[in-house]
């Protein structure tokens, strides 16, 4: 949500800033701006709409564009309606100081109040400008520099933040602050330069060397000086680590795709092989997960597992909950990270958490992990963002290694979150011994042939079109399945509706009975994953069912099926593997189903309206 974008040094800044702007724009945004200080004035543009309308403003003006300073910024509407007024960067009264600033501020109000008493005023609707000129006042109450008046005004505001500031009186400078919102730094060589970016992938190309800003910290950012980081609470001093970036270019571009989103959902292969990679070692018969061996007897003597996630991460969890009982025996319950912290949860020392995000940034799930730690529980991340929030706050955890998913609806980072919980399963399940040897061993020869099958899947993409433009105009869909693809089902409409905006939804096969059977006519396409293994004469009886009330139905079935066939519409076969390996398979035609309706119906697939890739507001 929002995305911050800043250079400071000897370029010219506007290029580095809007690219980086582009860069960021799959974490959902609804209007763009940018700051250039060009050694005398500020030049500020900003507009409602993407940062493709931001440039046409700048184009027509190529003052706009002059100078080494540049701070822009893409909004995501919290406070007041998508409008250029609202839009970032927002000005102090004076017009000496700029913000951009992801987050929310829940006290705004109050100040506000306060500062319009004491004679400020205000434009827009926001909660960021309240902020800057809070910022101002401290600044000329308190005669001190800018990196003071930020921190004082940081120890009055209630709420989530990452925010880069910039005094045209001091143009050497930026002060950027970080509190559950996250911000990374840009070190440029000799420290001749540098770079402020909600992510690092707006200065992957300048350097590779990059600070990570952990919460209630700020840094103050002055050229030939380098990068002073303090934390807000106390002004103490902090030691900053400079970690080297993993990432290159060619992994955030599209490659010859068409979009972020296909070569995502081509990448799976890849990313499930570098997940299992190193941890799955099937000449010697062994997970190899130090994260987990290292605490093994948090996980053998937990009374349960809770999986805490969001979104799709979350029907990763629900996933993981059939793993752990059917390989573990250990019991399981999944919940909604928002709803989690807020019902009181019962949680004790004896029980383990596990996190599950995409970015590791997911406000929700990391407010249930600090309640989880306040509790006394052990909880393990799993995330895909090296150096992330989760991954700094929880106790111990493993990186999925999908690489960056820059697409808004989440493909490789759900199945290479599902090989994550597989392998923890069969490692749990054999050293608690749930699982014979030769059910582990087949397991991992089952798990090996994964990612070859995906690969076959891929090739099926065509015949998976041919459906999509049947049933692209449909209003309503329904995904049902049962067992280890009851998530999948729900994944598979979240992933209709995020991109194609057709209301979606998924069900268990058995619950089609007790309502949704209601909604099922001749105009009502029907999604059924039924592989072979497990359920499946339930699954048939259920089409049966379908079929009887001229539904429409597309089917998922194992290869050679010919029960299925017989009844269904449409068929798309899966290769055949263990039932609990299903979901790594089931859901590929389900992603390539949904990207084709999006597509066909003109929608914008990597940056599909109201969403952000990474929630980092509650």
């Amino acid at each position: 949500m929002c995305g911050i974008s800043a250079y400071i040094g000897y370029r010219e800044a506007y290029p580095i800033v809007i690219n980086g702007l582009k860069r960021l724009e799959y974490r959902g945004y609804d209007s763009a701006g940018v700051m250039i200080y060009d050694g005398e004035q500020m030049q500020l543009s900003k507009t409602k709409g993407k940062v493709s309308d931001l440039e046409l403003i700048t184009d027509s003006d190529e003052k706009r564009k002059v100078g080494n300073i540049g701070i822009g910024h893409t909004r995501w509407a919290t406070h007041g309606v998508p409008n250029d007024i609202n839009s970032h960067p927002h000005t102090s009264n004076s017009g000496n100081l700029v913000i951009v600033h992801n987050g929310i501020i829940e006290n705004y109000d109050t100040i506000k109040t306060e500062l319009i008493s004491r004679g400020y005023t205000f434009k827009s609707d926001t909660d960021t400008e309240v902020l800057i000129n809070l910022i101002e006042e401290v600044k000329e109450t308190e005669g001190c520099k800018l990196g003071q008046a930020v921190q004082l005004a940081l120890t009055n505001v209630v709420g989530a933040y990452a925010i880069a500031v910039f005094d045209k009186n001091r143009p050497n400078e930026i002060i950027v602050a970080r509190l559950g919102s996250p911000i990374a730094i840009g070190v440029g060589k000799d420290e001749k330069e540098f770079f402020v970016a909600s992510d690092a992938s707006p200065f992957v190309e300048y350097t590779k060397n990059a600070i990570y800003l952990d919460d209630e910290e700020m840094a103050i950012i002055k050229l030939g000086k380098g990068v002073k980081v303090h934390k807000i609470i106390d002004d103490s001093k902090v030691d900053p680590t400079v970690q080297k970036l993993q990432m290159s270019l060619d992994q955030i571009e599209k490659g010859g795709y068409d979009h972020f989103m296909l070569k995502e959902i081509h990448e799976q292969p890849k990313a499930i092989t570098d997940t299992f990679r190193g941890r799955m070692l099937p000449q010697e018969n062994l997970i190899k997960m130090s994260s987990v061996e290292d605490h093994l007897d948090k996980f053998l003597n937990a009374n349960r597992i809770i999986i805490v996630a969001c979104g799709t991460s979350w029907h990763a969890g629900l996933v993981g909950e059939y793993l752990f009982e059917e390989m573990a025996r250990i019991p399981v319950e999944v919940e909604y990270a928002s709803e989690f912290r807020y019902r009181n949860p019962i949680i004790t020392n004896k029980d383990v958490v596990i996190a599950i995000s995409q970015s590791g940034e997911t406000a929700d799930t990391l407010a249930a992990i600090k309640l989880a730690k306040s509790k006394g529980a052990f909880v393990f991340g799993i995330c895909n963002v090296v150096g992330s929030s989760i991954a700094r706050e929880t106790h111990s955890g493993a990186y999925t290694h999908a690489g960056p998913e820059i697409g808004v609806a989440s493909t490789k980072a759900f199945t290479t979150q599902i090989t994550v919980l597989i392998l923890m399963a069969l490692k749990l399940g054999r050293a608690n011994k749930s699982l014979a040897d030769h059910t582990f061993e087949n397991y991992i020869h089952k798990m090996q042939l994964i990612p070859r099958q995906v690969e076959k899947l891929l090739d099926i993409d065509e015949h998976v079109k041919n459906i999509a433009s049947v049933y692209k105009d449909a209003p309503n869909c329904l995904y049902l399945g049962r067992g280890f693809n009851f998530p999948v089902a729900l994944e598979g409409a979240l992933k209709l509706k995020e991109i194609s905006y057709i209301h979606a939804e998924g069900y268990p096969a058995a619950e089609m009975k007790h309502g949704p059977i209601a909604l099922i006519d001749e105009n009502m396409p029907i999604f059924v994953i039924a592989t072979n293994k497990g359920h499946y004469e339930k699954v048939v009886s259920n089409i049966q069912e379908i079929k009887s009330r001229a539904g429409k139905i597309i089917a998922i079935v194992t290869e050679g099926d010919t029960q299925v066939k017989a009844i269904a519409d449409h068929i798309i076969e899966i290769p055949d593997t263990e039932e609990a390996l299903t979901p790594l398979l089931t859901t590929i035609p389900l992603q390539l189903l949904s990207y084709h309706i999006a597509v066909l119906l003109g929608k914008n697939v990597d940056q599909p309206r109201n969403l952000a890739k990474s929630v980092t507001v509650e």
